[in-house]
């Protein structure tokens, strides 16, 4: 039998021999207070089932189908939103990054930068 694989992201430790963690959140961020009120659902949820979470929510969509959609929140207005779901809940956060510049922003903000398929 295999050595177990773990990767630790933040407090959370995943791999094939840990509980199954749950990466969810709105698709894209549209409030501070929704932002946070999921997270505390969430939270409430993945604890009483024994689960880690991964708070995932974007402050872009940039891949929307419709020129005219709406793309989100922006970076200056999610990262603080992100950050705050982060410190209030203690829980890992995940976002896309949409550009090479916005790496080292958004890396300072949440614990995992997710590249978008089209990319």
């Amino acid at each position: 039998m295999s050595t177990p694989r773990r990767v630790r992201i933040g407090e959370l430790e995943l791999g094939n021999d840990r509980p199954l963690v749950l990466i969810a959140g709105p698709c894209a961020l549209e409030s501070r207070a929704h932002a946070l009120e999921t997270a505390h659902a969430l939270c409430e949820i993945t604890a009483r089932l024994g689960l880690g979470l991964i708070y995932k929510s974007s402050f872009d969509k940039a891949n929307r189908t419709s020129l005219g959609a709406n793309r989100g929140i922006g970076m200056t207005a999610g990262l603080p939103i992100l950050a705050e779901v982060r410190e209030v809940h203690g829980c890992p956060v995940i976002t896309d990054v949409h550009g090479p510049d916005q790496c080292a922003p958004v890396a300072e903000a949440v614990d995992v930068l997710q590249i978008p398929a089209f990319l």
